[in-house]
């Protein structure tokens, strides 16, 4: 473990922050270094990768929301192998840790992005991406039910050579039951919350404003819920938690941390302000200096 305040480890891995922009908010990392050093992350995770190219969900994609927005991408990456010869490559000369995110609409597609990364250098672990509420199939499936998500991560399990983190679905019926799931499968870390599902109609014209007609809600608005549930599983799991869900500053970030996670990502305060995952390192940072502490020690120091 690193001397710094800031540095946590999670499945065997040093982070030396906890801050890492979150997976379909930071493109494959390289679309940010206009805009800052990727060497000051801890981490992130890069767009959800599938064996093929995907082009996505059509237009509107992304509507704006009372402290948030509703976005249904679809999950449009360049494919898995895409990433490996064109991506990858850059990224290696930066100092943190790249988290692949994973996703699929079967096991079998799993297991194929998986086994194409597990040689590749310079990805440091595995994000599945189990509960994407966007897209017509695959999500759903796996996220919401607890056996369905535990049969995906046992067998990517078998198979990586990376930890694996399991993302989970704030839409599942249990989130608790699903961490468990996971856990018991297996998984090294859980990652929650993934967006939920919501619905904007146009009232002008009676239609939905997303072109997929749902999306996923994300931002502000969803923070309280986020940190409800990075709690609960706290209390049900032993593996790290990342949290997740409308963190826009460094009091936001500690929230979660005091809630039970170990690191947490930023995600669509990244369209707003590009620099905010080092305005929260530095907060972060700030905080720990004060109170003579470490973000290790703070990790579920909240007192009900």
């Amino acid at each position: 473990m690193s001397d710094s305040p800031l540095a946590v480890t999670i499945a065997g891995l040093t982070f030396k922050n906890p801050v890492i922009p979150a997976s379909g908010t930071f493109g494959y990392g390289l679309e940010f270094l206009p805009f800052f050093d990727l060497s000051r992350l801890g981490g992130f995770c890069t767009k959800g990768l599938s064996p093929s190219p995907l082009k996505g969900n059509p237009p509107p994609r992304i509507v704006e929301t009372p402290a948030g927005m509703l976005n249904a991408i679809g999950l449009q990456n360049v494919g898995v192998r895409a990433f490996v010869a064109e991506k990858l490559p850059h990224l290696r000369a930066y100092d943190t840790h790249v988290i692949a995110n994973v996703f699929g609409f079967s096991v079998e597609d799993f297991l194929e992005v998986v086994a194409a990364l597990n040689d590749a250098e310079g990805v440091a672990a595995y994000e599945l991406n189990i509960s994407c509420p966007n897209v017509k199939e695959g999500g759903t499936q796996f996220g919401n039910d607890p056996v369905q998500a535990a049969r995906v991560t046992e067998a990517v399990k078998r198979l990586a050579r990376r930890p694996v983190i399991v993302k989970l679905s704030p839409n599942a019926p249990s989130i608790v039951e699903v961490a468990r799931a996971v856990e018991q499968a297996g998984a090294d870390a859980v990652s929650l919350i993934n967006t939920f599902v919501g619905l904007a109609i146009d009232v002008h014209t009676h239609r939905p404003r997303l072109g997929f007609m749902t999306g996923g809600l994300s931002g502000p608005a969803i923070r309280p819920l986020a940190v409800r549930m990075v709690y609960e599983v706290s209390q049900a799991v032993r593996i790290p938690r990342i949290g997740m869900g409308g963190i826009a500053t460094w009091m936001d970030a500690l929230e979660f941390i005091l809630a039970g996670a170990t690191a947490v990502q930023i995600g669509t305060i990244n369209y707003t302000e590009p620099q905010a995952a080092l305005q929260i390192i530095d907060g972060l940072g700030a905080y720990c200096r004060e109170r003579a502490t470490t973000i290790a020690a703070l990790v579920g120091a909240f007192r009900p």
